[in-house]
C-alpha cells in the first residue's frame, strides 16, 4: 500500500515538473517588462519598463494605437498569470520532494 502512494507521489513529481518547464517557456516567450504610459506636453508616450540586474530601464515604444495598447496589456496580464501558476507548482514540487525523502 505505502509502495502504491509513493508511486503516485512520484509520478506526481514528474509532472510537476514538466509543468514547471512548460511555465518558464512561457514566460520567456511573452518578454519582460510593464507598459508605462507618460504624458508629453499633453501627449501620450509609451515606455517598455523592464529590470536589466538593479536598474529599470525604459524603452520607447512611442504612440501606441489601440490594438497594440490592448495586444501589451494582454500580454502583461498573461505573464502575471504565468508567475502565479509557476509559484504554486514550485510550492506543489517541494511538497512532493518532502513527502516522498519522509
Amino acid at each position: 500500500m505505502a509502495q502504491v502512494i509513493r508511486n503516485v507521489l512520484k509520478e506526481e513529481l514528474a509532472n510537476s515538473h514538466r509543468m514547471r518547464r512548460r511555465y518558464e517557456q512561457a514566460l520567456r516567450r511573452l518578454g519582460k517588462g510593464s507598459l508605462v504610459l507618460k504624458r508629453i506636453g499633453g501627449h501620450p508616450y509609451y515606455y517598455l519598463a523592464a529590470r536589466e540586474g538593479r536598474r529599470v530601464r525604459f524603452r520607447y515604444l512611442g504612440k501606441l494605437s489601440g490594438p497594440e495598447r490592448q495586444a501589451r496589456l494582454v500580454q502583461h496580464r498573461q505573464r502575471g498569470q504565468y508567475r502565479r501558476l509557476l509559484r504554486e507548482v514550485k510550492q506543489q514540487i517541494r511538497f512532493l520532494e518532502r513527502s516522498l525523502r519522509g
